[in-house]
């Protein structure tokens, strides 16, 4: 909870939960106001299709989606210039610490590697909406996509939460990993926008290979096949009787999608 004008919120409402509060009088019983967010505004009432109530606030109804799950996951740019080189070495060089430090925890690893790809699209956007201030002029809908690419690595990391609980050396190290790789990458995006991409365009191809083994694991029983955390089955539209297997199939397709805008 967060201290908000003298009024306590929840951190994390959902628009099926709602708080009640005394009236701005401060009167003790008497009239109440119903709130569904910090700001002591009323939500407005969502509903999926079939009319129930839409329950999440980190996303709507609108941004939900079914992912693509014919999309070629074994495309892989080959390096050609320098730059390329550079950004496929890069990342192959980062893989060897994931690999020795999760081992085959793959959903710890999930954990860990959706709070790394959730910063590029974030820093990418933020830089392309500054330039397109600075020069007056649009950005041909980068920015948009750059966010949204974001946003999307955010949930896999919301639903991998709900299947995963990291431990509190995973956490400090989400604190340290992102504290270098935010600063690291936007610096390499200030000096080369295309390097930049190519790096994310290859942790993306490292992405699909962790997904890959990920579902091997799955299907040898190794692996709990516990059913479809509920974010899971509202955000990318599946079945009611979804499994892991059906979340990690949905989520590989996702960075195999990044992977090609990248």
């Amino acid at each position: 909870k967060f201290p908000v004008m003298g009024v306590r919120w929840r951190s994390s409402l959902t628009l099926g939960e709602k708080e009640e509060v005394n009236n701005k009088n401060g009167e003790d019983g008497g009239n109440k106001e119903v709130v569904a967010s910090y700001w002591g505004i009323k939500g407005e009432e969502v509903k999926k299709e079939d009319g129930t109530p839409w329950k999440w606030n980190c996303f709507r109804p609108w941004e939900t989606y079914q992912a693509d799950l014919t999309i070629d996951l074994k495309k892989h740019h080959v390096p050609t210039t320098f730059l390329d080189k550079l950004a496929y070495w890069t990342v192959k060089s980062l893989r060897f610490p994931t690999d020795v430090f999760f081992q085959r925890r793959y959903g710890c690893r999930a954990m860990m590697l959706e709070t790394v790809a959730a910063v590029p699209g974030m820093v990418g956007g933020m830089l392309l909406h500054c330039k397109s201030l600075r020069r007056f002029e649009h950005s041909g809908g980068w920015i948009k996509t750059l966010l949204d690419e974001a946003e999307n690595e955010r949930m896999h990391l919301m639903t991998f939460m709900e299947v995963s609980q990291p431990r509190w050396y995973e956490r400090a190290l989400v604190f340290t990993v992102q504290g270098v790789f935010f600063n690291a990458y936007f610096l390499a995006y200030l000096a080369s926008p295309k390097l930049a991409h190519r790096v994310v365009g290859y942790l993306e191809e490292e992405a699909i290979h962790s997904y890959t083994e990920f579902l091997k694991e799955l299907d040898k029983g190794t692996i709990e096949n516990v059913p479809a955390p509920a974010i899971a089955i509202d955000y990318w539209r599946l079945p009611a009787d979804s499994t892991l297997r059906d979340v990690v199939m949905v989520v590989r397709a996702d960075e195999a999608h990044h992977r090609d805008v990248n």
